[in-house]
C-alpha cells in the first residue's frame, strides 16, 4: 500500500511529498519504506520491518562476484561491520535504514572514503586508497570479506535468495 502525505521540508519549508509504502519481502517480513526528496537537497529514506524483532546478528561470507547480489536489509539501528577491512559503521541519531545488496553496501563505503579523501592527511589518504583497492578486489572476486550486521531491534537481515526459506539470521 502506498500513501503520500504533503508537508513542509524541514530545511527550506517548501511543501513536498512524503511517501510511505509497504512491501513484502518473500519469506522475511512486511516492511514500511518512507522517503522524501526536496529540490533544496534535503532527502530522507528509511525502512522499518513491521514486526516485533529480537536482537539479531546476520553474517555473510562474500567469496565470489555472485555474492555481491545478495540482498541486505539494514534497519536504522543496525551496525555494519566488515572485519577484513577494519570497517565498522555504527548508527547515529539520524541513521536511516536501507534495502540494497552487498555491492550497494560497498558503494556506500566507497562514497564515505571518497568524501574523506577530499580533506585527508597523507596517512589517512593512504589508508583510504588501500581500502578502495581492497574493495575493488572484492568486486572482482579476488578477495573475500565477511559482512556482519548486528541490530538490537531485529530489523536487519542478509538474504541470500529471496526464494530461500529464511533470512540469514543468527
Amino acid at each position: 500500500m502506498r500513501n503520500v502525505l504533503r508537508a513542509p521540508c524541514p530545511v527550506c519549508k517548501k511543501e513536498i511529498e512524503y511517501i510511505y509504502q509497504t512491501e513484502t519481502i518473500p519469506y522475511f517480513s512486511e516492511i514500511l519504506i518512507e522517503s522524501a526528496v526536496c529540490p533544496c537537497g534535503w532527502r530522507m529514506a528509511d525502512a522499518f520491518i513491521l514486526r516485533e524483532g529480537q536482537p539479531a546478528m546476520c553474517e555473510y561470507a562474500v567469496t565470489c562476484e555472485d555474492d555481491l547480489c545478495v540482498r541486505v536489509v539494514r534497519g536504522s539501528s543496525g551496525t555494519v561491520t566488515v572485519p577484513e577491512l577494519g570497517i565498522v559503521i555504527r548508527p547515529g541519531p539520524a541513521a536511516e535504514g536501507y534495502i540494497t545488496n552487498i555491492e550497494g553496501v560497498l558503494d556506500r563505503i566507497e562514497d564515505v572514503l571518497d568524501t574523506a579523501l577530499r580533506t585527508a592527511e597523507e596517512e589517512e589518504r593512504d589508508r583510504a586508497l588501500a581500502l578502495k583497492e581492497q574493495i575493488a578486489l572484492v568486486r572482482k572476486g579476488q578477495a573475500q570479506i565477511t559482512l556482519i550486521i548486528e541490530d538490537p531491534s531485529g530489523n536487519s537481515a542478509i538474504i541470500k535468495n529471496p526464494g530461500d526459506a529464511a533470512a540469514e539470521k543468527k
